[in-house]
């Protein structure tokens, strides 16, 4: 479905599964959103409190296993990636994710249960126009010996990565991605996240990676994978770091009308990349969709909004 306008669940679904770090069990529900509402994480804390903390870039306080949501009070969840990723590549603006325990469900590691909820919920256009930030010029980050930038483009959001890892079987893998519904789903929704065996051993050591196994993560040694039922993509690995990327961007509390490129990526390259943007207000403006036309693909046609900005109305990784 293509929409001008804003939109969000038409009811509530709910997936159930662990957290990859703590191995506990978790419910998250997503459901509908007022216009201009954005993403907004909710949980109700154990003595009964409930917290809310928006999806945007400022609620990032980690990146190091995965991309942690918090406030000035702590950490409200982690690995919020993939549900993001979903949102924003299945076409969804305004959206509340319900999560019952600290962690976001790794399911089977890709955003495939989380696009099957979608679609359970239903997806309905809402009366505000869809507002995008457009990069404006090109924007650079290097976090380590990896590299990243956004920059302008002609239409909609383009993903272009490429990994190079030293165990050769994972080896050097490009895949680029122009975001619409269509090609989220087919192309990037079921890429799992991976890893190698001696690096989850070493987590799990570390306390973290708990629920970690082989219905969750594809992993390998030295030479081969061991996940008796193989790769999805031949490309597995590079496209679930375009899915990362998805989610991680999401973060900018708007689509993003622009180019992003990665060299040996992860959420924090990512994250630095969307604060470095955001930080340099010469760099983008926020444009909103032309009601008197329909958009192609994902990239509606876009009108300036004099003096706009970005106002969501709450003004390493393991891939």
């Amino acid at each position: 479905m293509k929409f001008s306008r804003q939109t969000t669940l038409r009811s509530q679904a709910t997936v159930t599964g662990v957290g990859v770090h703590s191995g506990l069990p978790v419910n998250l529900t997503i459901g509908p959103a007022p216009v201009d509402a954005g993403f907004i994480f909710a949980r109700t804390e154990a003595d009964g409190t409930e917290r809310e903390v928006p999806a945007v870039a400022q609620s990032v306080i980690a990146t190091d296993l995965a991309t942690v949501l918090g406030d000035r009070d702590g950490p409200l969840v982690s690995t919020a990636e993939h549900i993001l990723a979903a949102l924003r590549g299945m076409g969804i603006d305004n959206a509340i994710i319900e999560v019952d325990g600290p962690e976001v469900p790794i399911m089977d590691g890709s955003a495939a249960a989380f696009v099957a909820a979608i679609d359970q919920a239903g997806i309905v256009e809402q009366a505000g126009r869809r507002r995008y930030i457009q990069v404006l010029k090109t924007v650079q980050a290097t976090v380590g010996d990896s590299f990243g930038e956004i920059r302008p483009h002609a239409s909609g959001f383009r993903a272009e990565v490429e990994i190079n890892f030293s165990n050769p079987a994972i080896g050097r893998q490009n895949f680029v991605l122009d975001l619409n519904p269509e090609s989220f789903r087919r192309d990037i929704s079921r890429a799992r996240t991976f890893g190698c065996m001696n690096d989850v051993a070493r987590l799990w050591s570390a306390g973290f990676a708990l629920g970690a196994s082989f219905e969750n993560s594809v992993v390998f040694d030295d030479s081969k994978i061991l996940n008796t039922e193989g790769l999805r993509y031949a490309d597995e690995c590079a496209r679930h770091k375009v899915l990362d990327v998805v989610g991680d961007l999401a973060l900018a509390g708007l689509p993003l009308l622009g180019a992003f490129r990665s060299v040996r990526g992860g959420h924090k390259l990512n994250h630095a990349v969307l604060t470095a943007l955001l930080a340099d207000r010469s760099a983008w403006r926020v444009v909103e969709a032309d009601a008197a036309r329909r958009p192609r693909g994902y990239a509606d046609v876009v009108t300036g909004m004099v003096g706009g900005v970005v106002a969501p109305a709450f003004a390493p990784d393991v891939s």
